[in-house]
C-alpha cells in the first residue's frame, strides 16, 4: 500500500478529486446501507437531499486525497479573513490552544496549514491519533503523518497526558469532537436534536488546562485549486461544568456543519452505539 500512496502523492491535486468523486458516487449507489444513513442523517438534520448533494463526491474526495497530504507536497492553502488573526491571539493568551474540527472538509489539512504556520514559534500541534485497523494503511500513516511541526498522541490516558502536558506548556492540540468515543469516554448529548455519544474529552481538556477553545477547519476547492482554512473562537466564555461545555461543542459543531453543508461527512455513523475498549 505505501508504494500506491507514494505513486499517487505525485499527482495533482484536480485528478485524485475526480477519482474521488467517482468513488464517492459508486459507494452511495452500490451501498443500500451506506445511502440510508446518509440520508438519515441528512433528515435528521433537517436537511433536503439537494442540499447535501455534493457531498457525496465530496466523502470520496476525503480518501483519495490522502496520498497527496501525507506523502507529497502540500497543496495550495489560503486563510479566510480574520482566520490566521484568531489563532494568533489565542495563542497569545498563554493558555494553550485546543482546536476542533469536525468532520467537515479536510481536516487533514487543518492541522498541516495551523502546524506550519505557527509551529515554529508556537511549538508542536499535537493531534489525537487512532491507528487504522488495516495493517497496511497503518504502516502509511506511521510512515507519513509524522511532520515537521505535528506530534501525535493516542487514543490512552498516555495520551490524555500528553495533551494536558502540551496545553499547560502554551501550544496546541487538535481534535475531531464529532468522532464517537469508545465506551465510557463520553456521553450522550443532542446532536442535530437526536443523542449522540459525544466525547468528553475535549471539555475536560479545556476545563482542566484554561485552553483557548478555536474551531477550524479546511475547506476543499473546486477544480483542485488548494484549501481555504477558517477559523474562529467557539465562544468568549464555556460554561463552568463538563456537561454543559460537551453541549457548547455539540451545537458550535451543528452551526460550523450547516455553513457548508455539502462538505461534511454525512455517511459517518454518528448516532452508532460506543465501541467496548480496554483502557490503556
Amino acid at each position: 500500500m505505501i508504494f500506491w500512496f507514494r505513486f499517487l502523492a505525485h499527482w495533482p491535486l484536480w485528478a485524485l478529486h475526480a477519482i474521488g468523486q467517482v468513488i464517492g458516487w459508486l459507494a452511495w449507489l452500490l451501498s443500500p446501507t451506506y445511502r440510508r444513513r446518509f440520508l438519515a442523517n441528512v433528515k435528521t438534520a433537517g436537511l433536503s437531499g439537494w442540499q447535501v448533494l455534493g457531498a457525496v463526491g465530496q466523502a470520496g474526495c476525503m480518501s483519495t486525497e490522502l496520498p497527496r497530504l501525507w506523502m507529497g507536497r502540500q497543496p495550495k492553502v489560503e486563510w479566510t479573513e480574520g482566520a490566521f488573526q484568531v489563532i494568533e491571539a489565542a495563542y497569545a493568551e498563554g493558555q494553550g490552544v485546543l482546536f476542533l474540527t469536525p468532520h467537515l472538509g479536510c481536516f487533514e489539512i487543518s492541522a498541516q496549514a495551523v502546524a506550519n504556520a505557527f509551529s515554529a514559534a508556537q511549538g508542536p500541534l499535537t493531534v489525537l491519533f487512532r491507528p487504522s485497523r488495516q495493517k497496511g494503511l497503518a504502516q502509511v500513516m506511521e510512515a507519513s503523518r509524522a511532520r515537521p511541526g505535528l506530534e501525535t498522541a493516542p487514543t490512552t490516558l498516555a495520551g490524555v497526558r500528553q495533551m494536558i502536558k502540551a496545553l499547560r506548556a502554551g501550544r496546541s492540540v487538535g481534535l475531531l469532537p464529532d468522532q464517537v468515543p469508545p465506551e465510557g469516554m463520553g456521553q450522550w448529548v443532542p446532536f442535530f436534536g437526536k443523542p449522540a455519544y459525544t466525547m468528553t474529552l475535549a471539555a475536560r481538556l479545556a476545563l482542566q488546562t484554561g485552553a483557548k477553545v478555536v474551531l477550524v477547519w479546511g475547506e476543499r476547492l473546486s477544480w483542485g485549486r488548494g484549501y481555504r482554512i477558517h477559523a474562529s473562537v467557539l465562544q468568549d466564555e464555556l460554561a463552568s461544568d463538563v456537561d454543559a461545555v460537551v453541549l457548547q461543542i455539540n451545537q458550535a459543531m451543528e452551526r460550523l456543519i450547516l455553513t457548508r453543508p455539502k462538505q461534511y461527512l454525512w455517511g459517518y455513523a454518528r448516532y452508532k452505539q460506543p465501541r467496548q475498549e480496554p483502557h490503556a
